[in-house]
């Protein structure tokens, strides 16, 4: 027995070795990790999957094998120190080709986590030998008590390109963030994916409740810096901080021959899939009513306007950009919670979280919000981006910084939001006007401000629904009613597009009584079948 203790004392020792070999004292911070990426982007790009062994390459292992490769929790980093965050590693491998390296930090000292294979359960698989020490990890899971004080729950997790989720109290995994894109949704050239290469990962304190998180991003045309302080909770914050070094043009051609210079900086992208749901016209043999993460994109615009605009599955991709100067925030929303309205018992939509994104500092003050939608035939493709793209790009080599707070809620944060709100969109032909071109588009209000009109109003006091469109249609008519049944207030708008027409319309509705806003804006792109 005390030959099999000494043996494994010597065993764990030797892993601890090879995890934190190198230790070195230094002050962790932004700057510390903003230096690293200013130097890398002095160079060309180098892709970390190159660097990735053959044994794990996507013509070798694929999805059913990859799905062998468990990480063993009891490995997880931080076990022994019985603190409440805990770190489980993705193995790198099949679609996740480009590994990370990774390091721990105290307040005082930094050292790297190297690839470790004992960490991992290969199952049936005979590979553990053939993968290299220096290979690293594909990224990583947090664990915490989030649900209950004595359970370690996944709080989210860091994972391919530069994406990531998070979750809130009794949240589902739903929508994605990105700590950058650049060229998202251009049709006059392809989409750069930037990627996190570098952690440093902040060692907790027993009681604390944050935790605290740097890396180095990278990419053909740009690298960067970003520093992430995590807040588990009902709503799950995360601060985020960044600076972005644009590279020369001379560096780009060095891995990229004929490349474009960056059109759009994606600053807070936010990528969700949405396939059908109320006012879908597009339908699919289903047998559930609605399938999608999120159901609408929610803008607070600088002039204090609130807009809400309907997610949709397009036949064709769409684009669609708002001016958006000194937005105070923006989001893709879940707002349909109820069970009965997806009826999935194994995807549970109705608790996937809203995210939220709420800028700081000056650096927000000129540019555009964009809303991507593609086409997808299910639900596995992520279709639905959004994000904020500045007017003004920085010159190669100048530091770009800009701050925000991400927020992954429910419900009741996302009620908060916007109080006055559009609670469904439904689209269908319009049969009365006996036209291809002419729709019928049902949109139903509800708030504090429309539930002060009494039921029994007489006419002339209800709201005005003030309707307008894009100038290659027309708003043939517009009706307003209160709906008893749903407690709101229902505005039935029909619409005909001109003759000829293949471009999408906008649309835009707002309910007013006299001079005073009671709604949110609904707005709405309309493509032409």
């Amino acid at each position: 027995m005390l030959r099999l203790t000494c043996l494994f004392l010597i065993f764990e020792l030797a892993l601890a070795d090879r995890i934190a070999a190198g230790a070195e004292s230094a002050e962790v911070n932004l700057d510390y990790v903003a230096q690293r990426a200013l130097e890398r982007a002095q160079k060309p790009f180098h892709s970390p999957r190159a660097d990735l062994p053959k044994v794990l390459r996507q013509d070798n292992l694929d999805y059913d094998k990859y799905r062998e490769i468990r990480f063993r929790r009891d490995h997880a980093l931080w076990t022994e120190d019985d603190l409440p965050f805990r770190i489980e590693f993705f193995h790198p491998g099949y679609i996740y080709q480009e590994p990370i390296r990774v390091n721990e930090f105290t307040a005082s000292h930094v050292q790297p986590i190297r690839f470790v294979q004992e960490f991992f359960d290969y199952g049936k698989l005979d590979i553990a030998n053939q993968i290299p020490s220096k290979t690293g990890y594909a990224g990583f899971r947090i664990l915490y008590p989030l649900n209950q004080t004595n359970q370690l729950d996944e709080l989210g997790a860091f994972l391919g390109a530069s994406y990531f989720r998070l979750l809130g109290k009794d949240q589902r995994y739903g929508l994605s963030a990105r700590g950058l894109a650049l060229n998202c949704g251009e049709s006059d050239r392809p989409e750069e994916f930037p990627i996190f290469t570098d952690w440093w990962l902040g060692k907790p304190q027993p009681g604390d409740a944050s935790l605290t998180l740097f890396a180095i991003l990278d990419s053909v045309s740009c690298t960067g810096a970003y520093e992430f302080h995590i807040y588990p909770g009902e709503t799950t914050l995360v601060d985020i901080d960044a600076v972005i070094y644009l590279r020369e043009q001379k560096e780009i051609l060095a891995v990229k021959t004929n490349a474009e210079p960056v059109k759009t900086i994606c600053l807070a992208p936010l990528t969700s899939m949405f396939w059908f749901g109320k006012n879908s016209e597009r339908k699919f043999d289903d047998y559930r009513s609605e399938v999608h993460d999120s159901d609408g994109l929610l803008v607070k615009m600088g002039s204090g306007e609130t807009l809400w605009r309907p997610l949709d599955n397009p036949s064709v991709m769409r684009h669609q950009i708002f001016y958006a100067p000194n937005i105070k925030g923006f989001g893709l929303l879940q707002r349909e919670r109820s069970f009965e309205a997806y009826q999935d018992s194994f995807n549970f939509y109705h608790l996937e979280p809203s995210v939220w994104v709420e800028p700081h500092g000056t650096n927000w003050n000129n540019g555009d919000l964009h809303l991507v939608e593609l086409s997808t035939d299910y639900e596995g493709l992520d279709n639905i981006v959004a994000f904020w793209d500045p007017k003004n790009k920085p010159p190669p080599l100048q530091p770009f910084r800009f701050s925000y707070t991400l927020r992954w809620q429910s419900r009741d944060a996302d009620i908060k939001l916007s109080e006055n709100r559009v609670v469904s969109t439904r689209i269908g032909l319009d049969l009365e006007q006996n036209c291809a071109d002419c729709r019928q588009i049902v949109i139903d209000f509800t708030g504090p401000k429309l539930d002060a009109i009494p039921e029994n109003a007489p006419e002339n006091e209800w709201p005005q629904a003030i309707a307008n469109c894009s100038t290659n249609a027309v708003i043939l008519n517009d009706q307003i009613a209160p709906n008893p049944d749903l407690k709101t207030w229902r505005v039935i708008l029909k619409m005909q597009t001109k003759p000829g027409n293949v471009d999408p319309v906008d649309l835009r509705c707002t309910l007013q009584k006299g001079t005073n806003i009671l709604s949110e804006t609904w707005t709405y792109q309309w493509s032409p079948p």
